[in-house]
């Protein structure tokens, strides 16, 4: 194989039981009695036949591809590298397997953010900076020793920091990006998650800066998505580390939250001189809280490439455009595009529902949402927005059946495809049949079209769906609430856990099949961009979270986004080069004339 060539075997998908190992068989150098595509030898824990690996030193290449389309389950991928990719990786996890270029570089007294697909090594390299995994420059065979490794990064930025990691002088505080998987691994009161944790003195500021005190007396396993989320930054920030690597801050926090998250951060870099990675997906608290870009790309399991830092407007402009200008390379055939368009003018379409004034209360002293009567319409998508603990989710699941309200009938005949905020997968069953069992049209061209490819099902339909990540397991559960037939589809934040490439694409399926279907859709969510892009009308909730609740009666785009960024005290301008939302700086000037002409997102 040419030397910027890399062969990728998936283990988990390929299935020799199941084939005639016609990869092997078809394979031209095998076929003249060259040893291209050989067997792994037998499993000897599950005695089951032998899985192939592939000599990149024989195989031809991308340009024959022969096993790539003859492998009946896509385990297979051959890919030829960008030619600008000078050196080896800075790790290969093996022969077939995924490789790593380049790593971004931590700075102290600054906050490095990364920005790239999910899969493209960004958690390989935040191990090597914290020196859970050793470095072994894509000689997985025979790994070379720190002295080697640091002598490949010998006059680079990284070369003090490594050298730090292999003298083991570097500590480092890790927030994970699955939060809700929390307690699954610590059985107690938040408060004895917590405060061993407090190295740096600095518990009740933090506790108190991310609004959290009343849930330390709280088991963790009663808190919700956006607690514990805040829960998981305060333990990973009360620590005293060199380095502090956060993996994706944002999730199940609403966007006052997430700038209050995003300012601590830059406090903590700026006045404390600490060194920050953060991976975010929230294009808008990516460029509030970076000082510096780094961009990954690649193949998603098969190799990553990070770049060189770049500052941050032009880093995400990049990315968005799909080339990067210092690379000279093209990472994506289609420009990811921000709609500047007018805010839309409400429908005048039939009425689905017309609901009166509800009220649910959870009991004397607790939480109760009081909802102000309206009308949902036929063929429209309509947004809700609102803080957390606001009762946003109460109401889908007044509207889905799931709760009863205290005060004010809703109609119960309606069918109803809800997907839940936080999604609890236990079937022990794949993808492909799970999806099947709720849709006839399953395997059809229109479902392929419409929800398997923009929700990119296609890689991950013979997994279980226990063995799924956060963002996979996303997708198939708002996969599957499009493939019921409905009168109305409730999807409670579907962008969490997605990168921004996903994110895009499950708006426009989400937006595509309310046209296409004429179909009804509430979508609940903290993303600005993704609620501008999909919805026609607004729902507005605001109150004291956690309190009292009060939703009011849909309106229009404009006016509904005006009321609730005026809530929160926060405007967003456009980037004048490719559109995309971006938060103003407090106080600026456009921030002020912003709120003095009432127009807080709309410009």
């Amino acid at each position: 194989m040419a030397e910027d060539s890399i062969a990728v075997v998936d283990l988990e998908r390929c299935q020799p039981d199941r084939c005639n190992y016609e990869c092997k068989n078809y394979c031209p150098p095998n076929r003249t009695g060259k040893e291209c595509i050989t067997l792994r030898g037998e499993d000897a824990d599950e005695g089951g036949p032998d899985q192939v690996h592939i000599s990149e030193e024989i195989c031809l290449g991308e340009t024959c591809g022969i096993c790539v389309e003859k492998c009946p389950f896509d385990a297979i991928e051959i890919i030829n590298l960008p030619q600008e990719l000078q050196d080896d990786p800075a790790h290969r996890y093996g022969e077939n397997a995924f490789a790593l270029y380049g790593l971004p570089v931590p700075q102290e007294g600054q906050v490095t953010g990364i920005l790239g697909p999910n899969g493209s090594g960004k958690t390989t390299a935040v191990r090597i900076l914290a020196g859970e995994l050793e470095p072994n420059l894509g000689e997985f065979a025979d790994p070379p020793g720190w002295d080697e490794v640091l002598d490949r990064y010998r006059g680079t930025e990284l070369q003090d920091y490594l050298g730090d990691v292999r003298d083991g002088d570097v500590t480092v505080a890790r927030k994970p990006q699955y939060v809700d998987k929390i307690p699954d691994r610590f059985d107690g009161k938040t408060a004895e998650l917590l405060e061993p944790t407090d190295e740096r003195g600095v518990l009740d500021d933090l506790l108190a800066r991310l609004d959290i005190e009343h849930v330390l007396d709280q088991d963790i396993d009663s808190l919700s998505g956006g607690e514990l989320q805040r829960v998981a930054l305060v333990a990973s920030l009360a620590r005293e580390a060199d380095f502090y690597f956060l993996d994706e801050i944002t999730p199940y926090l609403d966007i006052s939250q997430r700038v209050t998250v995003a300012r601590l951060l830059q406090e903590m870099a700026e006045e404390e001189d600490r060194s920050l990675l953060v991976v975010e997906h929230d294009l808008a608290i990516l460029d509030l809280v970076a000082d510096n870009l780094h961009i990954a790309y690649g193949e998603p399991g098969a190799y990553g490439v990070i770049t060189s830092p770049k500052s941050v407007r032009n880093g995400i402009n990049e990315y968005l455009r799909g080339y990067l200008d210092n690379e000279n390379m093209r990472i994506r055939p289609d420009a990811i595009e921000f709609e500047e368009h007018a805010p839309r003018t409400a429908s005048n379409a039939d009425v689905l529902v017309e609901y009166p004034d509800l009220r649910k209360s959870y009991g004397e002293g607790e939480f109760s949402l009081d909802v102000e009567g309206g009308q949902i319409r036929e063929n429209e998508v309509l947004g809700v927005v609102g803080p957390n603990g606001i009762g946003k989710s109460t109401f889908a699941k007044l509207l889905a059946g799931r709760l009863e309200s205290d005060e004010g009938e809703l109609d119960s005949r309606l069918e109803i495809s809800y997907k839940p905020q936080y999604i609890e997968i236990d079937q022990p069953m794949r993808v492909d049949a799970f999806l099947s069992s709720l849709t006839d049209d399953f395997g059809t061209s229109y479902w392929n079209t419409e929800i398997a490819q923009p929700l990119q099902l296609d890689r991950i339909m013979e997994q279980n769906l226990t063995d799924l990540s956060g963002g996979e397991r996303q997708r198939v559960a708002i996969a599957a609430c499009l493939s019921k037939s409905a009168d109305l589809y409730l999807l409670d934040e579907p962008s969490a856990y997605l990168d921004v490439e996903q994110r895009v694409r499950a708006t426009r399926a989400i937006r595509r099949y309310a046209e296409m279907q004429d179909a009804t859709v509430l979508v609940i969510d903290h993303d600005t961009y993704m609620i501008d892009l999909v919805s026609d009308r607004l729902m507005v909730f605001g109150g004291e979270p956690a309190v009292h609740g009060h939703a009011g009666e849909p309106k229009g785009m404009r006016e509904g986004m005006n009321d609730f960024l005026a809530n929160l005290d926060i405007t967003f301008r456009r980037d004048e080069n490719v559109g995309r939302p971006r938060i103003n700086k407090p106080g600026s000037q456009l921030d002020r004339q912003q709120k003095n002409d009432g127009e807080y997102y709309y410009t």
